[in-house]
């Protein structure tokens, strides 16, 4: 049934409606193309080329062939029934993931329109196996068997098309068209909406971290991480005026408390797509940037890619088709304070004149770090199909956008000499190359939002995205007079030291007493949310945390350092460490801070009691100085002001606690 053809280096498999080619792609890795088009497109999308030495070796005969790049092998046997699925994959020589057919092998592709197609493709499922990984998203899932995601960004929702399996292996899906993938106990399946084919990366490796460094070879690795990031980011929705924030600013270094960044928000400029700063309320920008830099304080800026007729740049960009149009109707895509669109990110053209923008009015004052907001883009309605991109439409390219946009800020940024760092609201495979330090968006002030918060920091590492956030405290409904909230901030605070960037920010809900500064303004400011509004009682508890991590920066610079090299990230799951001991593939609620440092946060109102398993050696709570042995679940406590977490004994990262 069908035709295998034997190269050098490539396996090509060829019968009636589909044509299959699978070749290494650097060490320990197989690409696997499939369309029903004539030929393979040679589109990379995001992937780097190959950046180790393939050792690739192709043997068999027209009935059944292997191909086989180090521990990594792909098995065609054209003998099986169409049913039973020819194609196997294979680490160390056992079966990772087999080809299974669901109906007439035809259903992997549905035709769309021109050479585009709904494609699946599907596996057997794996007893006992466990993945992790496919972005973020408010679930409460850190393990992704059983479980099914749409391939689709959106607020709250950032989607990488990316698992790493608990049998050493990962698996790359390389297709940025909007879909689906089923992680279930009967199959493993990806599905792109509308593709020209399918396309995936199938690597493997020792251990998760091996299998990572596979994964950042293809899609590239975190550049150097500053050091002033691994401290404290103070922000709210929103500080109206230059005058309000240079306060805020200067009250946190008279109380003594650490900051090492302060940001801007949105609506802080003239108009949607006038990337400048509004005279009225910040009257001298170079002399605010000055006093900032005095105090050793990084200004990070809030920039938006929405843009709508009244901008003084909007029909140089739309005539220029620097937007994202649509296929049919106007241009609006998103109803906030007027009909917007977005720029098109996509295009370089459009990436230029953005930054060209975003020198003139915000970089020649000594601002370098920039807060990338609505990077899915947040369109309305969520018809990807709809929206017509520089690279083409939407339901082909859509998941691209926030890469590309990270893309604008790194690319401006280099080429000025400068180490990029830009906050993101989504991410795509590979933007992590583009310094973006990413967070989960505006998630509800909760315990609940809390929780799965921790499960998304997680999931994102294992994706190649190693600078991660929360808002601390979540971003909405949270009312800083209750005693949930002020609860909760504790705990959130206490989760905030022990991740990669520790940043402070939401809008909260305005008091009784609220006094508005600027009546008229646009989009006027939440509730007060500096640390010493949460309460007395709180006060010396948030301080205490931030002084923690400032002592942490050597420590936390230290492991940045080794995610630029080999893509481990900071914040790492149990079994990262501990790759053979199996409790730590089911282990979702508590996790390492580099290597020397185990935290198990605590995520429910009212608790302060919890189980930990701590792993093989001797382990020295933090706060208390007592020691454990490994190999055990031992029960802690820790009222509102103590948290739990321990270090290795012998660490020198004990002495900053």
């Amino acid at each position: 049934m069908g035709k295998l053809i034997l190269e050098e280096k490539r396996l090509i498999y060829q019968r009636k409606d589909e044509l299959t080619i699978i070749e290494p792609y650097g060490a320990n890795c197989l690409r696997t193309r499939i369309t029903r088009n004539a030929k393979v497109s040679e589109e990379c999308w995001t992937v780097q080329a190959p950046v180790t030495e393939d050792a690739c070796v192709v043997t068999g005969d027209d009935k059944v062939a292997t191909i086989q790049n180090g521990i990594v092998s792909a098995t065609f046997d054209t003998r099986r029934p169409w049913f039973g699925g020819m194609l196997t994959y294979y680490r160390y020589g056992r079966p990772i993931l087999h080809e299974k057919c669901e109906g007439d092998y035809t259903n992997k592709f549905q035709h769309v329109e021109g050479e585009n197609y709904r494609i699946q493709v599907i596996f057997d499922a794996n007893e006992g196996e466990h993945f992790y990984g496919m972005g973020q998203e408010l679930v409460d899932v850190f393990d992704r068997k059983g479980s099914t995601s749409q391939i689709i960004h959106y607020n709250t929702k950032s989607t990488l098309p990316v698992l790493l399996s608990s049998l050493g292996y990962g698996f790359f899906w390389n297709n940025p068209a909007p879909g689906r993938c089923e992680t279930t106990r009967n199959h493993t399946m990806f599905v792109a909406d509308s593709a020209y084919q399918a396309d995936y990366f199938i690597y493997a490796g020792d251990t998760p971290a091996d299998v990572m460094k596979r994964y950042c070879d293809l899609t590239g690795y975190a550049p150097k991480f500053p050091r002033w990031a691994a401290g404290f980011w103070q922000c709210k929705l929103r500080y109206e005026s230059q005058e309000e924030l240079l306060s805020v600013a200067r009250e946190y270094k008279k109380r003594g408390i650490p900051i090492d960044a302060i940001v801007i928000d949105f609506f802080h400029w003239t108009e949607q797509g006038e990337w400048k700063f509004d005279p009225k309320y910040w009257p001298n920008p170079k002399a605010m940037v000055d006093e900032l830099k005095e105090m050793g304080i990084e200004l990070v800026v809030s920039i938006w890619p929405t843009i709508n007729p009244k901008s003084e740049n909007y029909y140089e960009m739309s005539e220029g088709n620097m937007l994202v149009r649509t296929e049919n109707g106007q241009y609006g895509t998103f109803d906030f304070y007027g009909q917007q669109t977005f720029i098109d990110a996509m295009n370089p053209e459009t990436r230029r004149f953005v930054w060209e923008k975003v020198k003139e009015n915000y970089y020649s004052y000594g601002i370098k770090t920039f807060w990338l907001d609505e990077a899915e883009p947040e369109v309305h309605p969520q018809q990807p199909s709809h929206l017509h991109y520089y690279l083409g439409n939407g339901a082909q390219v859509a998941q691209l956008y926030p890469y590309y946009y990270s893309r604008t800020f790194y690319d401006g940024l280099t080429a000025e000499g400068e180490q990029p760092v830009s906050l993101t609201r989504a991410a795509y495979p590979g933007s992590q190359k583009f310094g973006a330090i990413v967070w989960n968006g505006d998630i509800p002030s909760t315990f609940e939002a809390l929780k799965m918060s921790i499960k998304s920091g997680l999931s994102m590492g294992m994706c190649g995205i190693p600078w991660w956030n929360s808002d601390i405290g979540g971003f909405h409904s949270g009312d800083i007079e209750s005693p949930y909230f002020r609860e909760l901030i504790v705990r959130w605070f206490q989760f905030g030291l022990f991740c990669p960037v520790m940043r402070l920010h939401g809008v909260r809900i305005r008091q009784s007493n609220y006094e508005f500064k600027n009546p008229g303004i646009i989009e006027p400011s939440g509730g007060a949310n500096e640390i010493w509004c949460f309460g007395e009682e709180n006060y010396p508890i948030l301080k205490n945390l931030i002084e923690i991590r400032d002592r942490l920066k050597d420590y936390i610079c230290k492991y940045m350092e080794e995610t630029s090299e080999t893509g481990a990230p900071i914040m790492r799951p149990m079994f990262w460490e501990y790759p053979s001991d199996q409790k730590c593939y089911e282990l979702e609620d508590q996790y390492f801070f580099g290597k020397d440092l185990l935290f198990a946060p605590i995520y429910q109102q009212g608790q302060t009691e919890r189980e930990v398993y701590l792993p093989e050696g001797t382990w020295v709570h933090v706060l208390t100085k007592e020691k454990f042995s490994g190999g055990q679940t031992i029960r802690c406590h820790a009222a509102l002001h103590e948290f739990l977490a321990f270090a290795r004994e012998g660490s020198e990262v004990l002495f900053c606690f």
